[in-house]
Order: C-alpha cells, then sequence, then structure tokens
C-alpha cells in the first residue's frame, strides 16, 4: 500500500493506493489558500490524520506528494502560484515531521501536473502513447509531458508547465510576473471571472465558480458559453505552441474545469485547428484525462514506486 497527497489551489486530498493504482481511501479539505502557512499546514496535518486512521496505514510503504506549482523537488520546497503563503515552502521537511508518518518512509515531492502526466502514462488516457502533454486545468493550469515513452520533468520537476505560457501579449498580468497567461484566461477562477466582467450573474445565493458558470452554459446561457469559448481558445495556443516545440500526440485534459464535458472539449477542438496547422501537429487528438480527480494521487504513488524500484522516478518508463 501507499500513501499520496495532491495538493492545490482549491483541495487537499490524500489517499491510500495499491500496487495497482486504484485508490481504496480517499479524504479531502479545502485549501485555505488565502490563510497562514500554519493553517495550510494543519489542513494538511488533518488530511494526514484521517489517512492515518484507516487499519491500512500500517502497510504503507511508500508516500508520494503532488503539489501545485513551482515545486523544487531537490529541495523538497514548493511555491504555489495560487497560495501566497507558501514560498520556498518546506513541504516535504513538515510531513516527514509528521508524528504519525513511519520514520522509514521518506516522502517524495512532484508537481501535481507532472503527477497527472505520470498517473495518465500510468494508468490513463496516455497509456497507449509515446509523447504526451498532460494538462490539469483547475484552479490554476498546470502540465507535464511524456517524451519517447518517458516522463520529462526537467531539472526541478517543472517541465511542462504549460499554465505560464504567455498567449496575449498585451493580457492581464498574472501572478507569475508575467502577461497574459494560459492560466489566467483558462483557469476555474478565470472563466468565472470573465463571466461575471461580461454581465453574467451567478444563481441567487450561489457562487460565482466556474461549476456555476458551466451549469448555465447547459442552459444555453451566451455569456457563460463564450466564457468556455474563451477559455477554449487559450488552451488550444497553449497547447499548439507545446506540440510545435516537442511534437506530442495527444494532449490530454483533466481538473475540475475538465468536468464540463463538451462545454469546454468542443471549442478546445475546434480552435486547436486554427492553431496547430502545421504538418506535424495537425490533427493533434484531444483526450479527457481518464483518471479525474485522483489523477495527482495515482500519479504521486507512481513516482514514488519507480524511486523505491531504482528507476528514476521521475524520468523513467512509468508502466509495470
Amino acid at each position: 500500500m501507499y500513501a499520496a497527497l495532491d495538493i492545490g489551489g482549491t483541495k487537499i486530498a490524500g489517499a491510500l493506493v495499491d500496487a495497482e493504482g486504484r485508490v481504496t481511501r480517499r479524504i479531502q479539505r479545502p485549501t485555505p489558500a488565502k490563510e497562514s502557512a500554519r493553517v495550510l499546514m494543519s489542513a494538511v496535518d488533518s488530511v494526514l490524520d484521517g489517512l492515518a486512521r484507516d487499519p491500512a496505514w500500517g502497510t504503507v510503504r511508500g508516500f508520494g506528494i503532488a503539489s501545485a506549482g513551482p515545486v523544487d523537488t531537490g529541495a523538497g520546497t514548493v511555491s504555489p502560484v495560487n497560495i501566497p503563503a507558501w514560498r520556498g515552502f518546506p513541504l516535504v521537511d513538515k510531513v516527514r515531521a509528521h508524528p504519525l508518518l513511519f520514520a522509514s518512509i521518506e516522502p517524495a515531492l512532484v508537481g501535481d501536473a507532472v503527477a497527472m502526466a505520470a498517473a495518465e502514462h500510468w494508468k490513463g488516457a496516455a497509456c497507449d502513447v509515446g509523447n504526451a502533454l498532460c494538462m490539469v486545468v483547475s484552479t490554476g493550469v498546470g502540465g507535464g509531458l511524456v517524451l519517447n515513452g518517458r516522463l520529462h520533468s526537467g531539472p526541478s520537476g517543472n517541465a511542462g508547465h504549460i499554465g505560464h505560457i504567455s498567449v496575449d501579449l498585451d493580457g492581464d498580468p498574472c501572478p507569475c510576473g508575467a502577461r497574459g497567461c494560459v492560466e489566467g484566461l483558462a483557469s476555474g477562477t478565470a472563466i468565472a471571472r470573465r463571466a461575471q466582467a461580461a454581465g453574467w450573474m451567478p444563481p441567487q445565493g450561489e457562487a460565482a465558480t466556474a461549476t456555476e458558470v458551466a451549469a448555465s452554459a447547459r442552459r444555453g446561457d451566451a455569456l457563460a458559453l463564450a466564457a468556455f469559448d474563451r477559455a477554449a481558445q487559450a488552451l488550444a495556443a497553449g497547447i499548439a505552441a507545446t506540440a510545435a516545440l516537442v511534437e506530442i500526440d495527444v494532449a490530454v485534459v483533466g481538473g475540475g474545469v475538465a468536468q464540463a464535458g463538451d462545454l469546454l472539449f468542443t471549442p478546445l477542438r475546434r480552435h486547436l485547428d486554427t492553431y496547430a496547422t502545421l504538418d506535424f501537429v495537425r490533427g493533434l487528438e484531444v483526450r479527457p484525462a481518464a483518471l479525474a480527480q485522483d489523477a495527482g494521487l495515482v500519479g504521486a504513488v507512481a513516482a514514488v514506486r519507480e524511486q523505491q524500484h531504482r528507476a528514476p522516478a521521475l524520468d523513467g518508463p512509468l508502466r509495470g
């Protein structure tokens, strides 16, 4: 049995995962993203406490951590763009210090989108290809690359971070410091913000979220549909740019926003036909992620399994 954490701007999830990649127990808490580093870590500890109450906890032999990035896998630190209190935060050290974590288990850190790529290549929508971009579209937008059948994470663990490719030179400033990033146009937060700016309003008593925008879009609301179309256009531009650089076979899209289904994928494929025009990227296939909300958890386990097998945890084959 393996344990895993998946930390993002919206949720902190933990799971026990077996050697076949099946999630046997899952716990989730909201991310107190605007709170202090101490409050954030308390939420992580709460998830760990819940996992430790499971009878299978005593059989855990590896621990993977997937976190929103940027991350520094060598230093064990995280600096998620959407979690301001964590800048160079020593997440691995903090998790290692949890009183219920066995001393013999060394937590392994991976970026959440790289973890998603690991999971989809191991057990999901990219298991049959050698070259793929796998994306998380949620509170933020991240990505990971599989190249020549191997996960390519880069020296610090951040390769494939498509959310911070600029696709609008005159766009709004991004918290990362650049302008017009994919994340600022295509994340769930961006979709809700754009719909509201155009005059859309959520139902009375409901929060202005991408989920509510999607519900309105399904009812035919033109402003909600336009917000999803704009997000899809930004994603298409980023995917096409990535394909032109590294030649991928498929783009796999997951995360909370991808749960909107055809509201996102139909305009995404249409816009991709406009941006991916060179012969070697034309007709690029877009697939929904197969592992949905568990991809980060399963991918964190995929990484730690490879590390234990003495193959490179983030740059080696992930099947088996």
